[in-house]
């Protein structure tokens, strides 16, 4: 078999696992790399400190797997293009890619039954999958096998299928036919700007993030207390946010070209999270909630603080005798973790809620 048939196998082996975007990537050092070391420097990453280390890795993929040759990158897609979202009142919303089940889980189980089938066909070759489990550039590599553009928000866009969906990647030693640098995605954001104008705490400029501004950032990694001139921007998010996505036009619903549709694993069991039940959770109660979801990275403290500043977002809009009620409890408590009691004092001293 060449590599040209061994290619279009192992495509067909990880599209018969249903993902619904797959590619081929070179192994090559990045050309990201000085601008990683800049977003580093300038503290971008926040309190992500692992995103210090490894950097050769980073910048050297191949680095992944002894005799790496190619990159097999794949996507999967986690939710339609176009689709309308609108909490319950007293909700706080949730990110759409952790809506369903763990994707870590989903994608990891199947591209693993994909390498131990390829392990078969071709014995002797070695294959290695990461899903967020390997410091490596997904997103380049995601780029280089023709799966979309890296778009102003940092998202890879697909001109079909948007920007809901996942990546993983598998290292292999086989020799295969990488997509073409002339059969890759060109860039489509042009002069728009919608997801820098929409971010509410202004974490994007053209092809970057601040993280340490992000809301998914601030909701899902930072682990201490949240600056309260932040507060405003978490608006109804409590878990991740998806505002820079939903306001691309690449992700707006259009007729006869609707991409592939999300895996069965990612139907949503929690759009969004009632804020008095969050508050008034014991961990028994969030390990419940977050049976076999991405959510689980967040603790009990985490989704605290993020339901009381949506909290007093919402009181800001609205009285709410309830709610209000349940956050001037929390800012008395003495039981309460520190981060969660000052979260409470600052949400009442600075958004002055509507009684």
């Amino acid at each position: 078999m060449n590599a040209q048939e061994t290619t279009g196998r192992v495509l067909e082996t990880v599209r018969r696992a249903g993902f619904a975007l797959a590619g081929v990537a070179p192994v090559q050092v990045s050309q990201w790399a000085a601008e990683l070391g800049g977003w580093l420097e300038a503290g971008k990453h926040g309190t992500m400190a692992y995103l210090d280390q490894d950097e050769e890795l980073r910048t050297d993929p191949g680095r992944v797997l002894d005799g790496c040759r190619a990159f097999v990158v794949v996507g999967d897609v986690y939710a339609p293009r176009g689709e309308e979202d609108s909490p319950e009142a007293g909700h706080g919303k949730v990110a759409r890619y952790a809506r369903g089940r763990n994707y870590h889980d989903v994608m990891k189980r199947r591209l693993h039954a994909c390498a131990d089938a390829l392990r078969l066909a071709f014995p002797g070759s070695e294959f290695r999958t990461c899903v967020d489990t390997v410091p490596i550039m997904e997103r380049e590599l995601a780029v280089l096998a023709g799966l979309g553009w890296q778009a102003k928000n940092t998202m890879v866009i697909h001109p079909r299928q948007g920007s809901y969906f996942l990546l993983g990647v598998v290292a292999t030693t086989l020799e295969l036919v990488t997509t073409k640098p002339e059969d890759r995605v060109e860039d489509a954001c042009g002069s728009c700007t919608r997801c820098i104008d929409a971010c509410p705490t202004q974490a994007i400029t053209p092809y970057s993030v601040n993280g340490s501004r992000c809301v998914s950032y601030l909701t899902i990694e930072h682990r201490d207390a949240i600056a309260p001139e932040l507060h405003a921007g978490l608006r109804d998010w409590v878990f991740g946010c998806d505002i820079c996505q939903e306001v691309c036009p690449h992700n707006s619903a259009r007729e006869g070209s609707a991409g592939a549709s999300p895996h069965g694993a990612y139907a949503p069991k929690l759009r969004s999270l009632s804020l008095l039940e969050v508050l008034g959770w014991d961990e028994t109660s969030r390990r419940g909630a977050f049976e076999s979801s991405a959510m689980k990275r967040a603790t009990l403290e985490m989704m605290k603080r993020n339901a009381l500043i949506v909290a007093g977002n919402s009181l800001s809009q609205g009285p709410d005798a309830g709610l209000l009620a349940r956050v001037r409890e929390i800012a008395a408590d003495g039981r309460e973790p520190d981060m969660v009691r000052r979260t409470a004092q600052q949400v009442l001293e600075n958004t002055k809620p509507q009684s």
